[in-house]
């Protein structure tokens, strides 16, 4: 790969890397307002805001997974855990700062508003952390055992499971600190992965889109080909 092409796969990588930490970022900070989704009138969901954004960070770690390769995807996790700390402590540190008399945002209004955000963050980090893994050695497993073919599968299975570890795992820390009631686990856990799994479905066609175009354009020849 020549120079400028190389240039331009880590701008993408840098884009998509943008994509991944917003999306994990924005879903940790929303998390709080629940609303109700049918699709087509078959079944009710009830789901945090926060699920909107979050099922992207496993689209774009399968991405990269598969054209840039394993220890690429790795290092994106790792930033992902660094600026979710940092904006909790913004968010710790804002909470902290008296508010002015005139301020369209008092105190108690703030505070009711990011006062879960510091459980919200560790109980997603924590799920997020054995989510994201599982999620690319899994992905680079099924890679292994395909010889780089069947990217359908590796896609699907990989989310599959790392989707399953992460709706239980931050449902039982948001339920063990209180912040949602037990009798609520169950169904929120049903209505979570059940999106989850919808949406894996619906992104194997973009995944296989995008990454279509992207060995395209870098000139990557077979499946299974990665920038190295």
């Amino acid at each position: 790969m020549n120079k400028d092409k190389r240039q331009k796969a880590e701008t993408l990588y840098l884009i998509l890397g943008s994509l991944f930490i917003t999306s994990l970022v924005t879903s940790n900070l929303i998390f709080q307002k629940f609303f109700t989704w049918s699709p087509f009138g078959i079944y009710t969901f009830e789901l945090s805001v926060g699920i909107i954004a979050y099922p992207i960070t496993f689209l774009v770690t399968d991405i990269i997974s598969e054209v840039y390769g394993r220890k690429r995807a790795n290092r994106l996790v790792k930033a992902g855990v660094f600026a979710s700390a940092f904006a909790l402590l913004i968010v710790v540190i804002s909470t902290n700062a008296t508010a002015t008399e005139w301020s369209p945002i008092n105190d108690g209004t703030f505070k009711q508003v990011f006062g879960f955000t510091f459980v919200a963050v560790g109980a997603s980090l924590a799920a997020y952390l054995l989510a994201q893994f599982l999620d690319v050695q899994i992905f680079h497993f099924w890679k292994r055992l395909t010889k780089g073919k069947h990217l359908w599968l590796r896609n699907n299975f990989s989310t599959f499971a790392s989707q399953l570890v992460d709706t239980v795992t931050v449902l039982f820390l948001l339920c063990s600190f209180e912040v949602i009631e037990w009798d609520l686990f169950g169904i929120l856990l049903l209505n979570g992965y059940l999106f989850k799994v919808m949406f894996a479905l619906v992104d194997t066609p973009i995944i296989y889109a995008a990454v279509y175009f992207i060995r395209k354009h870098f000139g990557l020849k077979g499946e299974g080909a990665e920038i190295g």
